[in-house]
């Protein structure tokens, strides 16, 4: 006798079905790099061709097989599809990279797509200046597309998960509450609108600053994902413009603002109370790093001020907003450094944007909890409430937050232990296990610093990475349900 519920073999069946649907769409999605690569004289475009092929097949029968079967959305249908729409997509994102003239092992090209989806930016590849234009674009679309998909589930999905203190979105800054499929589906037109308009504002932004048509494209889905992926062993450093790193902080900063927070802005000329109040603590967070690493470049590195400001600029942004471009080796600078952008890394954007990492929201909270706690310590009989700005939080957020954290730190230091086991330093451990959960890109250090990739880790470390890139695009707590006996049984 099965040990699942009918309710659940129906609602897995609504999940691969939907997940069916992703891949189909997947598929279509390699006929562009497909056309690119062909019209380059490039062989890769058969792969790119089998590829769809496959990925469609694969679709198409998943939902034949399962249709007919379309359960009301529900918090476990929720996590089901967040976390098989994940694994099947990167596990489909990877064939064309396998079987390409690239020569990557599953492994390696299994990384890639995780850390494209997930819009990490970590990679294992060593000679993108000479890498096929249709893999390089490749690369470059997962992370576009895994970036909206994050803003999607983000403010239609995680809130009704009641992840992390998400529900605080439910209400009044994604508008969801009780809306008909029809609004939420409106709702998504609308992101993906203003998605579309800020990557093409900054495609031209970077031509303008002097980039080629490709490269710009390339490095403006990159920017607005947040994902950092280049078509340079460099990165950003190899333009060596201005004009590109200014081009490229703005929308670096527009990538990890609340992307409905525009639609907002277009519509009534204001955006919501509650995306708002992240942004100032945001714009302050980034200002005074930035500032912070300037002082330090010009006072112990001995930097020119210029020189210091415009390297600090664009690296500071690119780690807070888990972005992962770089100008710079910033591991270099000094050990100070280090601990600030290990801080970053665990601060980044704002909910409802591309960004990584905690999220500024959940600062927010526990900062105004914690004040909570010591003024009842001092006046232990009077009633005080957590507040997120001027607004009273229920209780119920606050303990999912704090949860969030709680499982957020185990899962880094066990993640660390483990990534050590296959033999590498603490630095190198701890930074990489930090920058995969926050969807950063460069580690710390000499191994995995921006300097450098991911390419000469171990099999078993890589395969961890990916774990924790899943883990923290996903909340976390999305994951961990699943191991739970009774989320099968009840």
């Amino acid at each position: 006798m099965s040990l699942l519920s009918p309710k659940l073999n129906d609602q897995l069946r609504f999940v691969l079905f939907t997940d069916g649907l992703l891949l189909l769409m997947l598929a279509a999605a390699m006929l562009l790099p497909m056309l690119v690569d062909g019209v380059a004289g490039n062989p890769d475009w058969a792969t790119f061709g089998m590829s769809a092929a496959a990925t469609a097949f694969a679709g198409g029968g998943l939902m034949l097989a399962c249709s007919g079967h379309k359960p009301a959305m529900s918090q476990r249908t929720g996590y089901l599809f967040t976390v098989s729409a994940w694994l099947a997509v990167a596990a489909a994102g990877a064939t064309p990279l396998y079987f390409s003239s690239a020569g990557l092992s599953y492994t390696d090209s299994f990384f890639e797509a995780m850390s494209a989806l997930t819009t990490t930016g970590s990679t294992v590849i060593v000679g993108l200046d000479s890498y096929p234009p249709g893999l390089l674009l490749w690369r470059s679309l997962m992370q576009w597309l895994g970036g909206i998909g994050i803003v999607v589930m983000a403010i239609v999905l995680l809130p009704m998960l009641r992840i992390g203190g998400q529900q605080l979105f439910q209400s009044e800054s994604s508008d969801i509450s009780g809306k008909p499929v029809p609004r939420l589906l409106q709702m998504v037109e609308r992101i993906s609108i203003v998605y579309l308009a800020l990557t093409t504002a900054c495609t031209f932004g970077y031509m303008f600053a002097g980039m080629g048509l490709f490269d710009a494209v390339n490095h403006a889905m990159a920017t607005l994902a947040t994902g950092g992926f280049s078509t340079k062993d460099a990165s950003i450093g190899y333009f060596n413009s201005v004009g590109v790193e200014v081009v490229g902080i703005v929308f670096m900063v527009a990538g990890a603002l609340p992307l409905i927070w525009y639609t907002q802005i277009f519509r009534s000329g204001g955006g919501s109370l509650q995306q708002e109040r992240q942004i100032p603590l945001f714009l302050g967070v980034l200002g005074g790093a930035i500032l912070l690493m300037v002082a330090w470049n010009v006072l112990a590195n001995h930097m020119n001020v210029w020189h210091a400001l415009r390297i600090s600029a664009f690296n500071v942004t690119s780690v807070l907003t888990d972005t992962g471009f770089a100008t710079a080796d910033f591991s270099s600078w000094g050990s100070f450094p280090i601990g600030v952008f290990f801080m970053l890394y665990l601060i980044g954007g704002c909910t409802g944007s591309t960004a990584g990492s905690i999220k500024i929201f959940r600062w927010q909270i526990l900062g105004s909890g914690l004040v909570r706690q010591l003024r009842r310590m001092v006046m232990p009989h009077q009633m005080f409430q957590t507040r997120y700005g001027r607004y009273p939080v229920e209780e119920g957020t606050v303990h999912g937050v704090h949860a969030f954290f709680f499982m957020y730190l185990l899962t880094l230091f066990v993640l660390t232990v483990l990534v050590m086991a296959t033999g590498l330093d603490f630095l190198t451990s701890i930074s990489a296990v930090a920058q995969a959960m926050a969807n950063a890109g460069p580690g710390l250090g000499p191994l995995v610093g921006p300097s450098t990739n991911f390419g000469n880790l171990p099999v078993a470390a890589k395969w961890l990475l990916d774990a924790a890139m899943l883990l923290g695009r996903l909340e976390i707590a999305t994951v961990y349900v699943l191991f739970l006996g009774s989320f099968w049984r009840t």
